[in-house]
């Protein structure tokens, strides 16, 4: 059975992007750069939304930096509303409801999975109990009044057994942890 990760970036207030703030909130430090660099090596499929698939997409058309590595990954994207076809030349519209076709998939795929932004995707593999890791890198900033994809919103109580850490130069922490969705809080009975 392989792994699944959920990856994410975040401000320290829990945002996934900020209006107006540029990329990486202007923070791409050059170690986190090259980090990411190394990271892409890594052999695996990219499981997305619709949404986050055309966002990655605009990026793709307009010629953003680092962009051709992921239209070249295999990667599936899972909408019940998408109606063309993705223009990836390894991506797949997944029609099916996506928890059980990561479960299938966990079972099948000789390679890991990893999603990429893709917010209620991720909220529901993680509350069906599919999630093996979950990372996040935290940037230096908090985003209150210009913050918006907040990450953690409608997630289960989820306690996090930290499996790894690094610091950048940039002060950007990576974050690993081990998830284990919760019915509640401990200590008390439902």
């Amino acid at each position: 059975m392989t792994d699944l990760m959920v990856d994410f970036i975040t401000s320290l207030d829990g945002f996934g992007a900020a209006r107006e703030w540029p990329g990486l909130w202007g923070m791409g430090s050059p170690d986190y750069l090259d980090w990411l660099e190394e990271d892409s090596q890594t052999e695996y499929v990219t499981l997305m939304g619709a949404t986050t698939y055309r966002m990655f997409d605009e990026f793709a058309a307009a010629g953003e930096p680092g962009v051709e590595d992921l239209t070249r990954r295999r990667t599936l994207v899972f909408s019940r509303t998408m109606q063309e076809p993705p223009s990836w030349p390894n991506a797949t519209l997944v029609s099916e409801d996506a928890v059980d076709s990561v479960r299938t998939l966990k079972r099948e795929s000789e390679l890991p999975l990893r999603t990429i932004g893709s917010l209620s995707l991720c909220r529901s593999l993680l509350a069906a109990g599919l999630v093996d890791r979950y990372r996040v890198v935290v940037f230096p900033v908090v985003n209150g009044a210009t913050g918006y994809d907040r990450i953690y919103d409608g997630w289960p109580d989820v306690r996090l057994e930290l499996a790894s850490s690094r610091t950048f130069d940039g002060g950007q922490q990576l974050l690993e942890y081990v998830p284990t969705v919760l019915d509640g809080p401990p200590g008390v009975s439902t």
